[in-house]
């Protein structure tokens, strides 16, 4: 083998990391997939236990507001009774706060890198065509969920020559930070994936139980309870 057809340490490092990356993806996708299945065999059996659960719990709900609206008339045929001023405050989960210029580079790298990457220019080569189209899945979900740092990332994997995949002429003229560990990302993000589909209860039960069948058993005390407590609730409703 001559010197130029050497492998780099770098590009063995990035056959390791994707290596890496389908094995994680491999093991997330086999738990999402048995507990899915697992998932649709509970509901097989406490279908009409839900649907009645949740049949009563919206009529707790609209006896709830009713009250709550019969009591606001009585107290405004009271004579102490002053309509409320200004705003009222309501609560509400804190948005997260992405400065600015955050934003306006999110949106310029996202829009440079569609811009090469998009499926539609890779519609004559089919094994590229299909790269584009996992590429550009992955860019839409990092803009829309995941950091700068992590856009940052994959934008330099792309533009690095990294992404299995023959960019137009002008991509050279794509200026690249010098961030490159989208794939070191990736494997973070998929194992924090795993670890959070394994904290899922029904997981643990798979996983737990000797026999995670008589989980159904489980459910069904647990909806039997609450639907007599909701028919407590709703009585004068029903």
């Amino acid at each position: 083998m001559s010197k130029e057809q050497l492998p780099t340490s770098k590009s063995v490092d990035h056959d390791e990391w994707r290596k890496q990356i389908q094995l994680l993806q491999q093991e997330l996708d086999e738990i999402k997939k048995r507990t899915y299945n697992f998932e649709v065999l509970l509901r097989s059996h406490v279908s009409d236990y839900v649907v009645e659960a949740q049949e009563l719990f919206v009529l707790y709900k609209q006896i709830k507001k009713a009250k709550k609206a019969k009591r606001l008339e009585q107290k405004k045929r009271g004579k102490n009774y002053k309509e409320p001023k200004g705003l009222q405050v309501t609560d509400r989960e804190p948005n997260i706060v992405i400065r600015p210029e955050e934003q306006k580079e999110k949106r310029r790298l996202y829009r440079e890198a569609m811009l090469h990457v998009h499926p539609d220019k890779f519609h004559m080569k089919n094994e590229e065509a299909d790269v584009a189209t996992e590429l550009t899945s992955r860019l839409i979900s990092i803009y829309k969920t995941e950091s700068l740092e992590a856009l940052q990332a994959f934008h330099a994997y792309i533009f690095k020559g990294n992404a299995n995949i023959v960019l137009g002429d002008t991509a050279s003229q794509v200026k690249v930070g010098s961030k490159d560990d989208f794939l070191k990302l990736e494997v973070e993000r998929l194992e924090q994936d795993i670890l959070a589909a394994k904290e899922s209860h029904l997981y643990k039960v798979l996983h737990e139980y000797e026999n995670p069948l008589t989980f159904i058993d489980e459910l069904k005390v647990y909806y039997q309870d609450r639907i007599l407590k909701l028919k407590k609730r709703t009585r004068k409703g029903l």
